[in-house]
């Protein structure tokens, strides 16, 4: 992938991740929502979430992008291309929200941005993600977007004493300069 890039929108901004946003991500880390929709089962010190963050603008495998808002450039949480693979033309998508920019289209916005930015600039064919049965509210998001629904990973995460499924989804550079 190439040098991570700053998309600009009406109102948000995606921007590289640096490590002033490692305060705002630590936050982001402990809140428990967060954590259950990511299927985070690890904690992290802080010194490792600042290390983390100053570490991002050095990857050059993935996007590492911190969604902000355009007004004020308040830290809303992060948005992720990764898992590169070029041989293939595909990577994965990630998204995480902090539990003041839920429920307000942020996460629309900023993943219709991002997908834009990449079928746009990047050689990339195919982009997927994983997201969890219990998370209906992400998962029709991602249907109206664009991205299908392929399969389910059954009992993918073992959440307070109860297997989830994970649903794998994808969009295609095809299906989404069409729409």
């Amino acid at each position: 992938m190439r040098d991570t890039p700053t998309i600009l929108g009406d109102r948000l901004t995606l921007r590289p991740i640096v490590a002033s946003d490692a305060e705002d991500a630590w936050q982001n880390i402990n809140d428990s929502e967060a954590v259950r929709l990511t299927g985070t089962h690890a904690s992290f010190t802080f010194e490792q979430i600042e290390k983390y963050a100053a570490s991002r603008v050095e990857q050059d495998d993935r996007w590492d992008l911190a969604v902000t808002e355009s007004d004020g450039g308040r830290y809303l949480g992060e948005v992720v291309l990764m898992d590169w693979d070029e041989d293939n033309r595909s990577c994965g998508f990630r998204i995480s929200l902090s539990g003041h920019a839920r429920d307000r289209g942020v996460g629309t916005e900023a993943i219709r941005m991002l997908i834009d930015h990449a079928f746009a600039n990047l050689p990339v064919h195919r982009i997927s993600l994983e997201v969890f049965s219990f998370n209906e509210r992400a998962a029709a998001v991602y249907e109206k977007i664009g991205f299908q629904r392929e399969g389910v990973l059954r009992d993918a995460l073992w959440w307070d004493d109860q297997a989830y499924d994970a649903i794998v989804m994808s969009v295609l550079r095809s299906d989404w300069l069409t729409k």
